[in-house]
């Protein structure tokens, strides 16, 4: 089943238990009260989304004369994606990862720790710019809006099912009694929420596929997404465990003891997602041009996972943070 079906069948789910929800506690009346208010907070979530996460990380934002390089290399990954050059910014937090968001691809932003650039080579960095912008492409902040909205509705009925009990919005005695009721109101959530983590689990899937097709390089993500796993640990970004509900952004989920393909888990285990890459590479030919990136890949230091020593650069701080790519 490809990405794209899956999750259509992910929201037929997840719509499904909202009207099954929605007429056994609300009744129709209490379903669309419910929905239209959940509509609205997350339209005006999703409005201001962008700005919204990149706040919650401190991203701070980077023109070309910050990282030639590194603009050059996103530019020329967004042509080959059919997308307009993203916003880029820089988030000073020493664990490697990125994500991207905005409401639209002329509104998109992608973010990139200063671990990414300090300790990935140049190939692999392309590989997590690629699958960033795969998301941009496919449009996953709507989709995940529209996933939210359901969620949303789907509590909200279950708190009117607490005010009202056994019977709903138009007075009709609740079919399945008052004990009934109770578990509908709290085990339709949960299900909501299994639905909703499956949804983001399968965008990271599609976006993996999409991204290693606009670089041209599945091997390349692969070997990415590898060495962020490693590198993670150890090094917790304090500013998404102050904000879990930002974590699904992530290309890995930059959270502490989340690293299972768990059941409330917004991304699939690293080992499936590069199984799923290793099966893809034989298939991807070379990216436009038949070369790489403009710039050979870097190579890591042999001694392991440890920052390589750095002075201080262009977003240098206390920390003697450089830039590898200007």
């Amino acid at each position: 089943m490809s990405g794209y079906l899956r999750t259509a069948v992910l929201l037929a789910a997840m719509t499904a238990i909202f009207v099954g929800v929605g007429f056994v506690i609300g009744g129709q009346q209490g379903m669309v009260i419910a929905f239209l208010v959940a509509c609205g907070m997350n339209v005006f979530a999703w409005w201001n989304s962008d700005r919204v996460v990149l706040g919650m990380h401190n991203a701070q934002p980077i023109g070309p004369a910050d990282a030639p390089r590194l603009f050059a290399m996103t530019e020329a990954l967004a042509a080959r994606a059919g997308l307009p050059m993203p916003a880029l910014y820089v988030i000073h937090e020493d664990q490697p990862n990125a994500f991207a968001t905005g409401r639209s691809p002329d509104r998109a932003a992608v973010a990139v720790n200063t671990g990414l650039l300090d300790l990935m080579p140049e190939r692999e960095v392309a590989g997590v710019i690629a699958h960033e912008l795969a998301h941009i492409r496919n449009r996953d902040t709507l989709i995940m809006t529209i996933t939210a909205t359901i969620a949303g509705a789907i509590g909200m009925l279950a708190q009117f099912g607490f005010l009202f009990g056994s019977r709903n919005s138009e007075g009709r005695q609740n079919p399945f009694g008052p004990i009934g009721a109770i578990l509908l109101v709290v085990l339709a959530p949960i299900a909501a929420m299994i639905v909703q983590m499956a949804i983001s689990r399968s965008r990271e899937y599609e976006a993996d596929r999409v991204g290693a097709e606009i670089a041209g390089d599945a091997e390349g993500l692969a070997n990415a997404l590898m060495r962020l796993e490693g590198y993670k640990q150890g090094r917790v970004n304090e500013a998404a465990e102050a904000n879990p509900a930002s974590a699904h952004v992530f290309i890995i989920n930059p959270l502490s003891g989340l690293r299972m393909d768990g059941l409330f888990s917004t991304h699939p285990s690293t080992a499936n997602r590069v199984a799923a890459l290793q099966a893809l590479a034989g298939r991807i030919g070379p990216p436009p041009g038949g070369g790489g990136m403009a710039a050979p890949p870097r190579r890591m230091p042999q001694s392991g996972p440890a920052r390589p020593s750095v002075q201080p650069g262009p977003w240098s701080d206390s920390g003697g943070r450089r830039n590898p790519w200007g």
